[in-house]
């Protein structure tokens, strides 16, 4: 039986959310089970429900799409944040993508290719549009500037904040030690940790371990 990838919408306009609403619903290996007007909802559906995949407007009242894929990146790793938006400016790209989006796409791409976007994300992979892409490639160029000896971070596929309990968890830390520690609920941590092994491909903690340790983590907490 094919996999139902679940999806939870959140645009704060009716019009866009009741096309999409149709689009979707229309799949029978996609299943729009939540739809929100603004980020406060969507993180309620989440919280609640049992999604694969958050669809989100970036500009939206009461909280918009940037924080909430940074709280949804942060509680839900497990959870692909894909933006769907009106705006293509560098800072919008930029900022979805430092708070976790796993893809950006702007609101005149066809059905067709948003849901093969959601398709993708829900995989794994990264999706930008070109424009979106162009903004990526130019941040990058700009960022040229680096000299060769300053190294890459390890596991780039990491978030910040899964790098930051991978590197507490090379130094020994226990998943209740590393919650108190990052002052977030035990079984964030746990969808961290997840999320970690999976990116890592590794299959348990001792694995984690060695290779977290092997890429030089772990050395700096006290």
């Amino acid at each position: 039986m094919e996999a139902v990838t679940r999806v939870v919408l959140a645009d704060d306009h009716p019009v866009y959310r009741h096309g999409l609403t149709v689009i979707l619903s229309a799949l029978p290996d996609i299943e729009l089970i939540g739809v929100a007007s603004n980020g406060v909802e969507a993180l309620a559906l989440v919280e609640d429900l049992d999604a694969d995949v958050a669809l989100l407007d970036l500009h939206m009242p009461t909280m918009g799409g940037i924080e909430a894929t940074r709280l949804l990146t942060e509680r839900h790793p497990q959870v692909a944040v894909l933006v769907l938006t009106m705006y293509e400016d560098d800072e919008s790209v930029l900022a979805a993508i430092r708070a976790g989006a796993q893809g950006y796409l702007v609101k005149g791409a066809s059905g067709e290719r948003i849901v093969a976007a959601i398709r993708a994300v829900a995989a794994g992979e990264v999706v930008f549009g070109a424009a979106a892409g162009r903004h990526i490639l130019g941040s990058v160029a700009g960022g040229a500037t680096r000299t060769a000896s300053t190294p890459l971070r390890p596991f780039p596929t990491l978030t910040v904040r899964e790098f930051e309990v991978l590197n507490l968890i090379a130094a020994g830390r226990s998943n209740p030690d590393i919650a108190r520690s990052l002052y977030l609920s035990e079984k964030t941590i746990r969808n961290h940790v997840s999320s970690i092994f999976t990116k890592i491909d590794v299959v348990n903690r001792s694995e984690a371990i060695v290779r977290a340790r092997e890429a030089g983590l772990g050395r700096d907490v006290s």
